[in-house]
């Protein structure tokens, strides 16, 4: 009889756009747009010739347009039946959504928007330096909502990167957005609909990064049956569970196991994605994610009907002005400023 364990590598994949995922996540897109210098207006000092304005995923240039017609972004449009959670590592969004709710954030700030039975919103992507380039790196990442949560009150909030915790040893920095990582902060407290508020949902959200040679282990899973895949993002190779990795790729891990990663002879930067699978039926209509399709008739119904309670803004697609400085206004009018590395 053999006594040789099974490999904490379950399989791995080529990365494209958007990222491969699994139950209880439905959606990872990755963003590294290296934006020009703006032009005043906080849109592109360059051509936009050869791009399709409106849908614009071309990466001409190292950079997109994506659905902004001067300004680059996403101008409104509404979600239903899930949340978003946004992670900016590098330059700015500026949110505004059908609340009444209104940020910019940016530099390590997570905004965490559960949609519920619906919510309008923008991200857009004001290019401020009129003197050097706007780099933009983000992770969008769309968590599904159990049947019983889908059509909760919509729920907007941000976390600033202040408050996001961290775990930091020589060589390695891992930031805990969701879930519980020993040794780092009190972990941060998810909304209170989300499928990540549950005790036993297993939820993480973390991204490591390993200098050039330096090892960490990620722990097992604490939970039974979460599902685990580690997307090795940035480096050209890493070692993952004893087994080479070329990056970029998505890698599935056993997550009762603890998994030993080890960088190459560069920088390598991971996300994790777990947790404990929803295992209820998924429909999906583009922002639209219910567990049915009549479900997803009623909602483009409700949405023609209601525009999920309208849009307060005097355009599509607002940005909130020149100046850099980083804060949210919520629903009920409350305005909050970010909060500084030091807290």
């Amino acid at each position: 009889m053999s006594n040789t364990l099974p490999s904490a590598v379950l399989g791995v994949h080529p990365l494209g756009f958007p990222w491969p995922t699994v139950d209880p996540f439905l959606f990872c897109a990755y963003h590294d747009d290296g934006y020009p210098r703006g032009d005043g207006r906080m849109a592109p000092a360059a051509s936009l010739a050869d791009r399709e304005i409106g849908a614009d995923f071309s990466r001409k240039d190292g950079w997109s347009m994506y659905h902004g017609e001067s300004v680059p972004g996403f101008p409104a449009h509404p979600h239903r039946g899930f949340e978003t959670v946004t992670l900016v590592r590098r330059g700015l969004i500026d949110h505004s959504d059908s609340l009444g709710a209104a940020a910019r954030f940016g530099g390590g700030d997570v905004q965490w928007v559960t949609a519920g039975r619906g919510i309008v919103h923008s991200e857009m992507f004001p290019l401020l330096r009129e003197d050097a380039d706007n780099p933009l790196e983000l992770f969008q990442i769309w968590l599904n909502l159990p049947a019983a949560r889908k059509m909760v009150d919509p729920h907007f909030t941000m976390f600033w990167s202040g408050q996001v915790p961290h775990w930091r040893a020589e060589g390695v920095d891992v930031t805990v957005v969701a879930g519980r990582l020993d040794g780092a902060d009190a972990p941060l407290a998810p909304p209170p609909d989300s499928w990540a508020a549950q005790a036993d949902a297993d939820v993480a959200i973390w991204t490591v990064r390993l200098e050039a040679g330096a090892r960490w282990t990620l722990p097992a899973a604490r939970g039974q049956g979460t599902h685990r895949v580690l997307y090795f993002f940035k480096g050209a190779s890493a070692t993952v569970g004893g087994q080479s990795v070329q990056g970029p790729a998505a890698i599935e891990l056993r997550a009762d196991a603890d998994v030993a990663l080890a960088a190459g002879d560069e920088v390598c930067e991971f996300l994790l994605l777990q947790g404990r699978p929803i295992a209820e039926p998924v429909a999906q209509h583009g922002p639209f994610v219910m567990n049915s399709q009549a479900e997803i008739m009623q909602a483009m119904q409700d949405y023609r009907r209601t525009q999920f309670g309208g849009w307060p803004w005097p355009d599509g697609a607002p940005v909130h002005g020149a100046a850099p400085e980083r804060f949210a206004r919520y629903p009920d009018g409350r305005r909050e400023a970010a909060v500084d590395a030091e807290g």
